[in-house]
């Protein structure tokens, strides 16, 4: 079983940066990739970010691309967002998650993914 546990979120204005963490555990982190998923009030979880198990491959979608960069240590079983140039549409709850196993490559796609954190909030004011 896999556990992620997402910290970082918080209130800021727009322009403004903030740094998500995500803690994993529970199978060998540095084996798989992971991604990135946030979930505005109404809608479905819309792919962020995703990076490869070495974090050599780094995957955005493109209303982050030049603001948001993933990293990961694979030491510390940690994966990180950065988050610059925040906008009043980032607002959303950020999803820490990890593939289902023997998933190859470096999924960008939500049913790909079948570990997620609790989430934590992003809130974004213009």
């Amino acid at each position: 079983q896999v556990q992620l546990v997402e910290s970082g979120g918080g209130l800021v204005q727009a322009g403004g940066s903030l740094r998500l963490s995500c803690a994993a555990s529970g199978r060998t982190f540095s084996n798989h990739a992971m991604g990135w998923f946030r979930q505005a009030p109404g809608k479905e979880p819309d792919f962020v970010a995703a990076i490869s198990w070495s974090g050599g491959n780094t995957y955005y979608a493109d209303s982050v691309k030049g603001r948001f960069t993933i990293s990961r240590d694979n030491a510390k079983n940690t994966v990180y967002l950065q988050m610059n140039s925040l906008k009043f549409e980032d607002t959303a709850v950020y999803y820490c998650a990890a593939p289902w196993p023997n998933r190859a490559g470096t999924p960008t796609s939500r049913d790909q993914y079948g570990y997620w954190g609790q989430g934590t909030q992003v809130a974004v004011s213009s």
